[in-house]
């Protein structure tokens, strides 16, 4: 068989193994390369030291999601550009509205180089590839990496980033940036000399820490009730851990009853568990959630939060010097877990487009060049506080204690890294209705019955829909 007949769960665990080399995923309809030969577009002559063929005066406009992770990192990459073509200016955007303000231009087919395509406005990637807006980025992945004309792009790249960007089949049209670890993160102090305890393993342990902590007026959890969605975060492991990879991949592929199993129903009645016995912190509704509720976990109000790798550095500002940041699997429900404890939802992450009617495409696809060279890299984690993409980029370095953390869980984990494609190829099921249905079960509106029959129901109307474009199973 072809190599878009590899199952895309033996990828992952190419991944989670560190291989170098791993297949394409399966076929992808009414999918086009979306941009690749816009003869438009300005370009340069192809030289050694040109290989994207960059015209070298030519403006280049960079927009980025100003998130956890600031803009600072792009900068650095932005004056990379601009020593390199002098000529060139770079104008540099941040915003937290990447749809509002990216997308209209990108259907007026006057868009930006390079987005960062981040945050709660992402714009669908899914949709665009479908749409032919954004470009495949392959010649970019095939050129001679910044640091080594001799080792191509791909090459450098952990793997996943490729495989992140693919949807379906060998063409790729994001790259993300950081390596991002999901889980439960808490403070190793707080632990050890508040509730003289260690982070549990199991799900019986965790709840017997909240009990404790509760005794001491402490929460257990909390999370952004503001942003609900925080809670997959943690979840989406312990689904994994619950049912294996058989269910991951009932999400992915959209297959009947996927979000009705005992498994996923499992991981729900233990969080119900959480908010019956009012063990979770809750009240940050606002647009700042996250913040407001990172920053009464940062304040020691409570002992865990689920969330990304960035919120070292976007806590940093009410993070006490000795908080000892860590970031915890998630627990085993019980002795017949289909996958072990230490079991992470750790993808690539921080996506980047550059859109098919980019005036610059080829100086966007320079600037991506740049970005994962290995002092931009280095630069990125001195800036975020978050694992470069780039490999071997921060080896030998002095750590964040977040950081080292994750770097830990990444390879305690080894073959058990998990990633939800789902949650890329079909953003609103997650962003949207996974949004909506956690929210209620959240605050109490729904049971744990109602809440997977409507995650279901959004997951089947996604499949019918025939504007949607369907990843297969291969």
């Amino acid at each position: 068989m072809g190599t878009n007949s590899v199952n895309r769960r033996d990828v992952v665990k190419a991944t989670a193994a560190g291989l170098l080399a791993v297949p394409a995923l399966g076929s992808l309809t009414s999918c086009a390369t979306g941009g690749g030969e816009d003869t438009e577009a300005e370009k340069g002559e192809k030289t050694d030291k040109n290989p994207l063929g960059v015209k070298k005066d030519a403006g280049l406009q960079v927009y980025v999601f100003n998130g956890g992770y600031d803009d600072k990192y792009a900068r650095f990459v932005s004056d990379m550009y601009e020593k390199q073509y002098t000529k060139a200016e770079v104008d540099q955007k941040r915003t937290e509205r990447i749809a509002t303000q990216v997308q209209p231009r990108i259907i007026k087919g006057d868009p930006p180089d390079v987005v960062n395509n981040s945050g709660a406005e992402m714009m669908s990637i899914s949709k665009l590839v479908k749409n032919k807006q954004v470009s495949d980025v392959t010649e970019l992945l095939d050129a001679p990496s910044w640091d080594d004309p001799d080792v191509k792009v791909r090459d450098t790249l952990v793997p996943g980033v490729v495989e992140m960007g693919q949807f379906g089949g060998d063409a790729c049209y994001q790259l993300n940036i950081a390596q991002t670890v999901y889980g439960i993160w808490y403070s190793d102090r707080m632990l050890r000399d508040t509730l003289e305890a260690e982070y549990p393993k199991t799900w019986d342990e965790m709840l017997a820490l909240c009990k404790k902590a509760k005794k001491k007026g402490l929460h257990g959890w909390t999370y952004p009730a503001g942003h609900p969605r925080y809670m997959f975060f943690s979840m989406y492991a312990m689904f994994g851990q619950a049912g294996g990879r058989k269910q991951l991949d009932a999400f992915d592929y959209l297959e009947p009853n996927a979000w009705k199993t005992d498994a996923v129903k499992q991981v729900f009645e233990a969080y119900e568990e959480l908010l019956a016995k009012k063990y979770v912190l809750t009240g940050f509704d606002g647009k700042n959630a996250h913040i407001e509720a990172q920053t009464a976990w940062t304040k020691g109000k409570a002992l865990f939060i689920p969330d990304g790798s960035w919120v070292e550095n976007e806590a940093k500002d009410t993070t006490p010097k000795d908080f000892e940041m860590r970031v915890g699997a998630t627990p085993s429900l019980d002795k017949g877990d289909a996958m072990p404890f230490g079991t992470l939802y750790a993808p690539p992450g921080e996506p980047y487009i550059v859109p098919a009617e980019a005036s610059n495409r080829q100086g966007g696809l320079e600037w991506m060049r740049m970005m994962y060279s290995k002092k931009a890299a280095v630069n990125l984690f001195h800036e975020v506080s978050s694992m470069p993409v780039v490999k071997g980029a921060i080896d030998g370095m002095k750590l964040p204690p977040g950081v080292e953390s994750a770097q830990q869980a990444v390879k305690a984990a080894g073959d058990n890294i998990v990633i939800a494609f789902f949650k890329e190829w079909y953003a609103d099921l997650w962003r949207v209705d996974f949004d909506a249905v956690v929210g209620k079960f959240m605050n109490g509106e729904t049971s744990v019955k109602e809440a997977v029959n409507a995650m279901q129901k959004a997951a089947d109307r996604t499949a019918k829909d025939p504007d949607v474009t369907k990843i297969k199973k291969s």
